[in-house]
């Protein structure tokens, strides 16, 4: 299992390694259809002191197009080192196993997947000695999954896509809809993705979201009426209510003081629920309450 949302981003491509092939069409890039995928060690190292190590790094066989390498790449931000590192990674590769290298980066925010899709070219002004033209997956061009129901047809297709939109308001709602899938599959696979989910959103607001929808999800106390149950529920009220304003908070949603002290004041969770369901498109707070 992963341990940090950096290694989820690339990892995932080692927990289903056709992942790839599935996500690129989307994202509007043709790609053929494997036949076969072998995960490669990821040390490019040839100098012992000058550490090179890409993050994923799969030999693909197709059917009609042959075989080549695809190099995944975690990528937080900007960094004008990595085009060097790049650019070494696929050069390197392509002498140590003659087959053609391919590098796809993966990127949570769209400044940073707009700044990785530029070429890198290296020459000088009147000749380009080589350029580098990465493929990139991120918030821009993914497509977001917020139905519960293609969620469940492709779990991991729909984890990458929340990792790949962590940063984007549309969040709460594609974990809306991850969460109903991967508790609806009832199985190890989707516990699975549901800690891959948790780890891959690291320490932020989004994850305590994900815990509350996955405690939320998973009923544990059917109704017996007991005074144990009443305090957990009145719990899960207040967390509730805490999730819709940080729903809000993260969508940039102003919410005034009484309609905050509203919404921290319900008690019933099926009210709780519409709210919720409310908030993850609504332009004002006031849209919460429409229709009471």
């Amino acid at each position: 299992m992963v341990s940090s949302p950096h290694e989820a981003m690339h990892q995932i491509f080692r927990e289903d390694p056709g992942l790839f092939a599935r996500a690129l069409p989307r994202a509007g890039i043709p790609f053929p259809e494997p036949v076969a995928i072998e995960y490669l060690d990821t040390d490019l190292t040839e100098i012992r002191p000058l550490d090179r190590r890409v993050d994923t790094l799969l030999r693909v066989d197709t059917a009609q197009d042959g075989s080549f390498l695809l190099a995944v790449e975690a990528q937080g931000k900007p960094d004008p080192d990595k085009w060097s590192s790049w650019t070494y990674y696929l050069a390197h590769l392509y002498a140590k196993y003659a087959l053609p290298p391919i590098l796809l980066v993966v990127c949570k925010d769209k400044a940073t997947e707009s700044w990785a899709a530029e070429p890198i070219r290296v020459g000088v002004s009147v000749h380009t000695s080589m350029a580098v033209f990465p493929l990139v997956l991120g918030p821009g061009n993914v497509p977001a999954v917020t139905d519960p129901d293609e969620a469940a047809e492709d779990l991991p297709l729909a984890v990458f896509t929340a990792l790949a939109h962590a940063k984007d308001p549309v969040l709460p709602a594609i974990l809306d809809a991850l969460a109903a899938a991967v508790v609806n599959a009832g199985d190890e696979a989707g516990k699975r993705w549901a800690e891959f989910t948790e780890i891959g959103l690291g320490d932020t607001r989004a994850r305590a979201l994900w815990r509350h929808l996955m405690a939320t999800y998973t009923p544990r106390f059917p109704g017996s009426g007991t005074l144990i149950e009443e305090t957990l529920i009145e719990g899960e009220a207040k967390g509730r209510a805490e999730d819709i304003l940080r729903i809000l908070d993260l969508r940039g949603v102003a919410v005034a003081e009484a309609d905050r002290e509203r919404v921290l004041a319900c008690e019933d969770l099926d009210t709780l629920g519409v709210w919720f369901d409310r908030a993850v498109t609504a332009t004002g707070a006031e849209e919460l309450f429409t229709a009471e």
